[in-house]
C-alpha cells in the first residue's frame, strides 16, 4: 500500500526518471477503459483523415486510427490471428499516439492487464484505435481499444481494451509535456480518473507481496494423485532471440509488442506441453519492463507453467538480454504471467491436468500463481464492473483493498465528470444539483466556504467529527486505518422517515490530493463489508453506493466545497423530498457544514496534519 500521498509526485517522477534512462518499448494489459469512443479532431492536419474514416465533427487531436486485413501470415494453427501480431499492432498505434502529443520520441513504460474477449479470424479486419487519456509531467497515459470485423457480414465484435504509460524522452534535454484539455464528458471522465489509476499501478508489486505476506494461499497438493500430475519441469521451455534493425524503433530500443510476441510464443509452447492441445492466450498480467533492450542483443525467453487450475493455467516468462562477448551477466528485462485455456469443439474450456511442481522455487511459483489469479479476479471484478453492475456493499480484505479504494476515487470522480447536472434551486449561495443518470438519482450540494482548501479536507476527512455538524450521523466508529488514505467506519445514524430502527453503515473512506493544478482534493466513500460488523437486530443495514466531498481552491482563503451523492433506494424518498422544495434538511446540513469549518479553520487534528 501506498506510505504517503505527498510521496507521489516524487516516487511517479522518479519511476519515469528511470524509463528515460532505460529506454525500452513494453506491452503488458488492463481491463480498465471507458467502452464509448471518442469521436473528436482539433487539428487540421487530421481533418482529412477523419474525412477518409467517414467521421465527422470534433476528434481527438491524438487519437491514432490502424486498420490491419488478417492474412494467414499473421494467424496461428487455428487460423486465428495470432496475439504476438496483435500485440505489435498495439504497440505501433499506442506509440504514435504519444508522439503525436508529445511531439518527440517516446517509449512504454507500462500496461496494465489485458482481457481478450473475442479471437480474429483470417480475412477480417483489426481495427485499433489510441489517444492520450492525461499528460503528467513527462509521461502520459494513453488509452487503446481493439474491436474486430467481418467485412462479408459486417458484424463488428469488440476484442480487448488497454491503457499503456508512455514517456517522453529526448536525448539532450529534459521533457515537460503539455496538458491535455478534455472537451466531450467521457475524456473528462478518463482524464480525472487516469490520476487514480496511475496511483493504484504504483501499489501493484506491493499488493502481490502484502498478500503472499500476510495471507495463507490453500492448495491440496498433498491430497492430490500423484500419478495424474504431469512434473511442471515437462513444460519448461528456452529460446534465444537476436534483436535485428527491424525489431527495433527509431532510436534502436526494440519493439516493446516484439518482445511480447516472443514471449507470448514461448508462454504457448510451455502451455501445449502440459495440455497437449492448442492452448487461447486469455489474459496478460500488468507488468513493467526493468532493463533496456537494443539492436545486438540476444534475448534469452524462459517459460514454465506455474500452476493448473481446472479450467486455466498460468505460464511464467522471463527475458534476460546479453550482448555477445561484451557481458558477464544476463541483464533481467522484464517477467510476466499468461493465463491460457483449451477449448473443445463448442469453445467452452476443458478441464486441465494438474501441474505438479518442483520442490523449492517450483512450490513457490505455485503459491505465487494462486495469489495473482485471486488478486486477478478481484481486480477484474471490482475495476472493470460498471457501476451498475456491481453490488452496494463489497466484500473488504486485504488482497481486493487497493481496487476497492480505486473504484470508490474512480467513481466519484466519474460522478463528478458528468455533464448534464440541473441546477434545482439555490438558497442564500448554496447550490442544489440534480442528475438522473444510469437507473441512479444523484444530487450535488455546493458552497464557497472561506476556508483554505487543504483545511477544508483535511477537518471533514475525519468522519470521528463529522457528528458536530452533520445531524445524519449519531455515533462513529474508527474500525480499521488501512493506511494514510483509506479507512473504515462504522456509523450510525437515525431513523428516516417512518423507519422504527436507526441505520448502520459499514463505510470505506478514501481521501487524496491533487495529482496537478486545477485537480480537485477528494474524499469518497462506499459500503464495504466486514466479517466483524455484520448485520445486527437492532439497526438497519443501510448501504452507500457513491458519495463524498470534492474541494476546489477558488482564491487565497476561499474553497469550493462540494458534497455528492447517488441516492440508494432506501434514500430515495428523503432525497426527493429535499429536492422537490419540502424538506429543508440538505441546506440545513449544508450550513452546518460551512459553520463548522468557519469555527475550525486553526484546530486541525494531529493525526491528520501530517498528512
Amino acid at each position: 500500500m501506498e506510505r504517503a500521498t505527498v510521496d507521489n509526485r516524487a516516487v511517479c517522477e522518479d519511476e519515469m526518471r528511470w524509463c528515460i534512462q532505460h529506454s525500452t518499448w513494453h506491452m503488458g494489459f488492463a481491463s480498465v477503459f471507458s467502452s464509448r469512443l471518442s469521436r473528436k479532431s482539433a487539428s487540421h492536419a487530421e481533418k482529412d483523415d477523419g474525412a477518409m474514416a467517414g467521421g465527422e465533427g470534433y476528434r481527438n487531436p491524438t487519437e491514432v486510427q490502424m486498420s490491419q486485413l488478417v492474412l494467414p501470415c499473421h494467424t496461428n494453427q487455428r487460423g486465428e490471428l495470432s496475439v504476438g501480431q496483435l500485440l505489435k499492432w498495439i504497440d505501433t498505434t499506442a506509440c504514435l499516439s504519444a508522439e503525436r502529443h508529445a511531439g518527440c520520441p517516446c517509449v512504454t513504460a507500462s500496461m496494465d492487464d489485458i482481457y481478450f474477449e473475442h479471437t480474429i479470424s483470417v480475412g477480417q479486419v483489426v481495427n485499433i484505435k489510441a489517444k492520450v487519456n492525461r499528460a503528467f509531467n513527462s509521461s502520459m497515459e494513453v488509452g487503446i481499444q481493439v474491436a474486430s470485423e467481418d467485412l462479408c457480414s459486417e458484424k463488428q465484435w469488440n476484442v480487448c481494451k488497454a491503457l499503456a504509460t508512455f514517456v517522453a524522452h529526448r536525448e539532450l534535454s529534459k521533457v515537460k509535456l503539455k496538458q491535455t484539455t478534455p472537451q466531450t464528458e467521457e475524456e473528462k471522465t478518463e482524464h480525472s480518473v487516469a490520476a487514480e489509476r496511475r496511483r493504484m499501478r504504483l501499489l501493484y508489486a506491493d499488493t502481490i507481496k502484502d498478500l503472499l505476506a500476510n495471507c495463507v494461499i490453500q492448495d491440496d497438493l498433498e491430497s492430490r494423485d500423484c500419478s495424474c500430475m504431469v512434473p511442471a519441469e515437462r513444460t519448461r521451455v528456452e529460446s534465444v532471440e537476436l534483436v535485428l534493425p527491424p525489431h527495433a524503433n527509431h532510436q534502436g530500443n526494440t519493439f516493446g509488442g516484439q518482445i511480447m510476441a516472443w514471449m507470448e510464443n514461448v508462454a504457448t509452447i510451455a502451455a501445449s506441453r502440459l495440455c497437449r492441445a492448442h492452448p487461447t492466450l486469455k489474459t496478460i498480467e500488468m507488468f513493467h519492463f526493468r532493463g533496456p533492450s537494443q539492436v545486438g542483443d540476444r534475448l534469452v525467453l524462459k517459460a514454465i507453467v506455474n500452476n493448473a487450475f481446472k479450467h486455466s493455467m498460468e505460464v511464467g516468462v522471463c527475458v534476460e538480454a546479453y550482448r555477445q562477448g561484451a557481458e558477464t551477466q544476463r541483464r533481467h528485462i522484464n517477467s510476466a504471467f499468461m493465463t491460457f485455456v483449451v477449448l473443445d469443439a463448442d469453445d467452452q474450456p476443458r478441464t486441465l491436468p494438474w501441474i505438479r511442481p518442483q520442490p523449492g522455487d517450483g512450490e513457490r511459483r505455485y503459491r505465487e500463481a494462486s495469489a495473482r489469479k485471486k488478486i486477478r479476479l478481484d481486480r477484474q471484478y471490482i475495476v472493470s464492473c460498471k457501476q451498475t453492475e456491481m453490488p452496494i456493499s463489497v466484500p473488504w480484505d486485504p488482497s481486493n483493498q487497493v481496487y476497492l479504494s480505486y473504484n470508490n476515487v474512480s467513481s466519484l470522480k466519474m460522478l463528478v465528470t458528468k455533464d448534464n447536472w440541473v441546477l434545482s434551486s439555490e438558497i442564500n449561495q448554496v447550490r442544489l444539483y440534480t442528475l438522473e443518470d444510469d437507473k441512479f438519482l444523484s444530487f450535488h450540494m455546493e458552497m464557497l466556504v472561506q476556508v483554505e482548501t487543504i483545511q477544508a479536507f483535511l477537518l471533514l476527512s475525519d468522519l470521528l467529527r463529522r457528528p458536530e455538524w452533520d445531524k445524519h450521523y449519531r455515533s462513529v466508529e474508527l474500525v480499521q486505518q488501512v493506511d494514510e488514505d483509506d479507512a473504515i467506519y462504522h456509523v450510525i445514524s437515525p431513523a428516516l422517515g417512518g423507519d422504527a430502527k436507526p441505520q448502520d453503515f459499514v463505510i470505506l473512506a478514501s481521501r487524496r490530493k491533487p495529482c496537478d493544478n486545477g485537480d480537485p482534493y477528494v474524499i469518497a466513500l462506499r459500503s464495504v463489508t466486514l466479517p466483524t460488523h455484520p448485520e445486527t437486530p437492532a439497526y438497519r443495514r443501510g448501504e452507500t453506493l457513491c458519495s463524498g466531498f470534492c474541494f476546489w481552491r477558488e482564491g487565497d482563503q476561499l474553497t469550493k466545497v462540494s458534497y455528492y451523492n447517488q441516492a440508494t433506494p432506501g434514500f430515495l424518498n428523503y432525497v426527493t423530498t429535499n429536492v422537490a422544495g419540502l424538506s429543508s434538511e440538505f441546506y440545513t446540513t449544508v450550513k452546518a457544514c460551512e459553520q463548522f469549518l468557519l469555527d475550525n479553520r486553526s484546530d486541525l487534528a494531529p493525526s491528520l496534519q501530517t498528512l
